[in-house]
């Protein structure tokens, strides 16, 4: 530890972290790609029972096979893509076709102003053959043509025959209404009206939508006179907002086709759907075009049936891209990839930045002499560690010891009305106790110092290094009268700091009393001299006369005390 105190930072071994603080922690997923083991294989079902088992496989188990049919399967099929899209949204407005590019046709209604050498204001109806006729000027050919050019076609009619000083004003002032004939695999099929200008949604819509268990979302068709007058597919619609836009007739069909090819996604994607592909594109290159991936894919979990028989193959995302897919293949996504460095934190008196990018191997020596620390400030003998399995391990630890308590002493019986209120009072204790007990929240503080030295340990990532300052003050917690800090006289004992504190509460074990050190040791004050930074944490006394019930309760203050430096009341 002589090097602690250089004041530079090795740059071939330490990369600083100028990101997120929220990256400390990595997201380890999964193992080694390829192939399923023989043994998960075995469980696979034969092609004879494929059909009637293709149901009942239950794909977020962790087996590839099917599950038993004493374990019925509750999970829900993901909705298709695109099903969210009719819940209403496109009936509820009408287009009134006048926009520019609307074609005229027998029906509509046409606004006529004209003045100066001579006054015309009529509503023209544009008649069977496609005219509307103007008094004086005679009949004019609109069908067919544009909104936007029916006012030049009327000015140069009516300037033919007047040419001087008269003034031209035209409007569409109403469409003809159509109504549309939509069936196929939709929720209700029948006759619907619109305007010709109205989108294929609309229509649609009025229909209750597409049929989510046999309709297609990509293969809308418009049949006027039995022929297709124009496609939809609506995934162009949901991803790139593409729709076609044909001017409907009177009579014409909208046909949904039933559905193609589905491949269900899962896992590691903004959402769960059961995707369409066109028989052509039945590629994983086409299912990554459609569904949308988590930033940090990397592998992808094909499982289906083939004529030789039930498949699965774990690969990485490009080798995916080349898989062929058949209907009713499931592929669950994921992050999968463990990353060569690791990243720590540090914490207390340093120089530098607080965060590191370390191999996998790196251990804490390397680190500790490529930190710059003042050197007057710091406590190099007092540095510990935080880490997220320690802190794991110690919930489980205290978890288990209080289920333990809980099922030990509130399932006993009594052989006496006097014995019963005792037990009674003792399990109302004890449930109080395991309420409060069950919040605490375990530091993972973990103990480097030994025998005067740090240990060189190999770190982990998310860990966090604690490099305390020297301190001039001690603190004393837990059952006395007032909880204080106060400035540290080395010829004090821990009851001499006590009795400066008010002393004992009525609830303090006066035998238990314990120094916490600031790198996380935790001793019996009798066994140690006080230092500058200690924390003096006196422990309750079990309230029962129940002598192993006082040793359970005594065991798991020493636990909570431990883990997180604090002495919960009884």
């Amino acid at each position: 530890m002589n090097s602690f105190y250089r004041y530079f930072i090795r740059p071939c071994f330490i990369a600083v972290l100028t990101s997120s603080p929220y990256f400390c922690y990595a997201q380890l997923i999964g193992t080694n790609a390829g192939e399923l083991p023989e043994a998960d294989q075995a469980q696979l079902i034969s092609p004879a029972d494929q059909a009637v088992t293709n149901n009942s496989t239950n794909w977020k188990s962790g087996r590839y096979g099917p599950v038993r049919q004493s374990t019925p399967l509750t999970r829900a099929e993901p909705p298709s893509f695109g099903s969210h899209l009719f819940s209403g949204g496109f009936r509820g407005v009408r287009a009134d076709g006048l926009n520019p590019d609307y074609v005229i046709t027998p029906g509509d209604q046409v606004t006529l102003r004209v003045w100066g050498a001579i006054d015309i204001d009529r509503v023209l109806p544009v008649d069977a053959q496609g005219n509307i006729f103007i008094p004086g000027v005679g009949p004019i050919k609109v069908q067919g043509i544009r909104h936007s050019q029916l006012d030049g076609q009327v000015r140069a009619a009516v300037n033919s025959i007047y040419s001087n000083n008269v003034q031209v004003y035209t409007n569409l002032q109403g469409v003809q209404p159509v109504s549309v004939f939509v069936t196929g695999y939709v929720q209700n099929p029948g006759r619907f009206a619109g305007t010709p200008n109205d989108s294929v949604l609309y229509f649609l819509d009025q229909a209750g939508g597409i049929d989510d268990a046999t309709g297609s979302y990509r293969k809308v068709r418009i049949v006027r006179h039995g022929k297709t007058i124009a496609s939809a597919d609506l995934y162009d619609f949901l991803i790139n907002g593409t729709l076609p836009r044909p001017q409907f007739k009177d009579g014409d069909t909208i046909v949904v086709s039933e559905r193609g090819p589905t491949v269900t996604v899962e896992g590691d994607v903004t959402r769960s759907y059961r995707y369409e592909l066109t028989p052509g594109a039945m590629t994983g290159q086409a299912l990554q075009q459609l569904a949308r991936l988590k930033s940090n894919v990397t592998h992808a979990l094909l499982r289906g049936a083939r004529a030789s028989g039930p498949v699965s193959s774990y690969v990485d995302l490009a080798d995916f891209g080349q898989q062929p897919l058949n209907s009713g293949d499931q592929v669950v996504f994921s992050s999968d990839m463990r990353d060569n460095t690791i990243v720590v934190q540090l914490e207390g008196s340093y120089y530098g930045p607080s965060r590191f990018a370390l191999p996998r191997d790196a251990r804490l020596h390397e680190l500790l002499d490529a930190i710059a620390v003042p050197r007057s400030m710091t406590d190099v003998n007092s540095i510990s560690l935080k880490r997220v399995s320690v802190a794991e391990r110690q919930q489980q630890a205290l978890s288990e010891s209080l289920a333990r308590l809980e099922t030990t002493y509130l399932s006993a019986s009594s052989s006496t009305p006097e014995e019963a209120q005792i037990r009674v009072r003792e399990a109302e204790l004890i449930s109080q106790f395991i309420e409060r007990a069950r919040k605490v929240e375990p530091n993972g503080r973990l103990v480097l110092a030994n025998n005067g030295t740090i240990s060189n340990i190999r770190l982990q990532d998310g860990d966090v290094i604690t490099i305390p300052e020297k301190s001039d003050s001690l603190l004393i917690s837990g059952e006395v009268l007032v909880p204080q800090s106060v400035v540290f006289h080395a010829n004090r004992n821990a009851k001499d700091y006590i009795a400066g504190a008010g002393g004992f509460t009525d609830q303090a074990d006066e035998k238990r009393i314990l120094v916490v050190r600031q790198n996380g040791e935790v001793r019996e004050a009798e066994d140690v001299a006080l230092r500058p930074g200690d924390e003096i944490l006196v422990l309750p006394q079990a309230p029962t006369k129940n002598l192993q019930l006082a040793s359970t309760l005594t065991q798991i203050l020493y636990q909570i005390a431990i883990a997180a430096k604090v002495a919960i009341d009884l």
